[in-house]
């Protein structure tokens, strides 16, 4: 029924089937805070999709983008987001160096890892340097959704072997 995020991260625009993810969350409250999300990823169109997906869920807000770790950590201060969406696989710093130097001085921002790689060597490595969750770029739209408002008991790594 979902979409998977890789379809999205390859350029997928069918404005119909994204609209239909976003239905399948609930109308978000008036008073209700939203979650303020930094996505970080060094490829362009990355970011706008996500940012297109993230924005239709009405309970989301992106603060910022970054192109690489060295940003990444720059506007994780500047900005306080909630919630960090980030690559592993960046030029200049990775994802693990950004994620560790972010969570030593941040440590209530949720990190999100969004990899393509599903190994357990690579999500411990990610854990270990501080990350809250694991998401495959194969999960789907719901499960990074899931993970960036904390539901679900999304709050330790999610395990893409079990269809996410």
């Amino acid at each position: 029924m979902y979409a998977r995020l890789e379809c999205a991260i390859m350029g997928w625009k069918e404005s119909r089937a994204i609209l239909m993810m976003a239905a399948s969350f609930p109308p978000s409250d008036p008073d209700q805070h939203l979650v303020r999300v930094l996505i970080v990823d060094d490829r362009p169109q990355v970011l706008q999709d996500l940012r297109q997906l993230l924005e239709l869920t009405g309970m989301i807000e992106i603060a910022g983008e970054a192109r690489n770790g060295a940003e990444a950590i720059r506007l994780a201060a500047e900005l306080a987001p909630d919630a960090i969406v980030m690559d592993l696989e960046m030029p200049g710093m990775d994802g693990y160096e950004a994620t560790r130097r972010i969570k030593s001085q941040v440590r209530t921002v949720r990190v999100i890892i969004l990899s393509v790689h599903a190994d357990p060597e690579e999500q411990q490595r990610a854990l270990a340097a501080g990350a809250d969750a694991f998401v495959t770029k194969g999960a789907s739209y719901e499960v990074l959704v899931n993970a960036i408002l904390e539901k679900d008991g999304s709050s330790s790594l999610l395990n893409p072997q079990r269809g996410l």
